[in-house]
């Protein structure tokens, strides 16, 4: 029956909260018989669920690619953004730069999650070390302890949004941190359900059910 059944999907918590909700909306609007499951973790985690088959989709932006049972779609990218509370100086410098970013404490993702290996790198680069004084697995605890003082915040721009946020200034960081890639991802040589074959083409128009079994005999074939 592909109209039911149960789809489980892993990813992180920044790809379930800002990048998931208009897909697993749409997907439930023409499958409600089939019971999503969405299980949240860090990539490593993510990439060895789906590896040993306890989740059918992954979608992360570290690890996936880097799995050899895995094939990877890009899915889409996406830059670092800096927030801050409304008056903070750094609204008035024209261009933002790392080295002023660099005087204030810096509020961002734990290691592995959400490009925070290229955070650091992007300081690293120029020969800066910034002061991290906190670190969080999602942007709303980090807008959190930016609206509280505690630091400048460096999150996904994806994650902010000038409604909800109404307290924080959202700084672009596109040319100061390198481009980050969100990828989807399947195991090879496995089949999936029509159904999930869908929820894909939800996150990406180009991710059609042909298109992946073309990619899935090519990465079957190299091997």
């Amino acid at each position: 029956d592909q109209k039911s059944g149960s789809l489980t999907i892993a990813t992180t918590h920044t790809q379930a909260r800002y990048a998931l909700p208009k897909v697993v909306t749409a997907f439930k609007q023409q499958y409600p018989k089939v019971h999503l499951k969405l299980h949240q973790g860090s990539p490593p985690e993510i990439a060895r669920m789906l590896q040993i088959g306890e989740a059918d989709i992954a979608v992360a932006t570290e690890s996936l690619a880097e799995v050899d049972e895995l094939i990877a779609f890009p899915l889409y990218s996406w830059h670092h953004s800096v927030v801050v509370p409304a008056g903070h100086p750094l609204v008035d410098v024209r261009p933002l730069t790392l080295e002023a970013i660099a005087e204030y404490p810096i509020v961002t993702y734990h290691e592995g999650f959400t490009g925070r290996a290229r955070v650091e790198k992007a300081f690293a680069d120029e020969g800066l070390i910034p002061d991290i004084v906190m670190s969080a697995l999602d942007a709303d605890v980090i807008k959190c302890y930016v609206e509280l003082g505690l630091g400048v915040g460096i999150i996904a721009s994806v994650a902010f949004s000038a409604e909800r946020d109404q307290g924080l200034r959202l700084l672009d960081g596109a040319h100061l941190f390198a481009e980050n890639q969100t990828r989807l991802a399947i195991r090879k040589g496995h089949l999936l359900r029509g159904f999930a074959y869908r929820f894909i083409e939800l996150c990406s128009k180009d991710l059609t059910a042909d298109y992946i079994a073309a990619q899935s005999a090519l990465a079957e074939g190299e091997n």
